[in-house]
């Protein structure tokens, strides 16, 4: 399986700013869910400038294993993300992928004579 939709999503993030693995499963609607995320975000090629330190778990806590979660602490810290103990504060730092602009067909109305 491709994990190029997923890193093409990461890429999008704004800088300062976080996503949970679940809200990206949700908007690429991945089987397998956040899991799936996380395997991609394990599998991040270097060198192609995803931002893969952009995405954490729910509650906006960070789900990695040392030394991993501190790099992933400090990369966020430069770009001024802030954390309250172990978890961000999503509601100031968090950051979801647009929806789909596509729109429900409308049903039309037959024309009167």
């Amino acid at each position: 399986m491709s994990w190029d939709p997923v890193y093409r999503l990461v890429k999008k993030i704004p800088r300062g700013r976080v996503t949970t693995y679940g809200e990206l499963a949700k908007k690429l609607r991945l089987p397998g869910g956040a899991r799936a995320v996380g395997y991609a975000m394990a599998a991040c090629p270097s060198g192609r400038g995803i931002p893969w330190h952009r995405v954490i778990g729910t509650g906006g806590k960070v789900r990695m294993p040392e030394p991993q979660a501190s790099l992933q602490h400090r990369l966020l810290g430069t770009e001024g993300v802030e954390f309250d103990g172990v978890k961000i504060d999503m509601k100031r730092f968090g950051w979801s992928p647009a929806k789909s602009k596509a729109t429900p067909h409308k049903r039309r109305k037959p024309k009167r004579a």
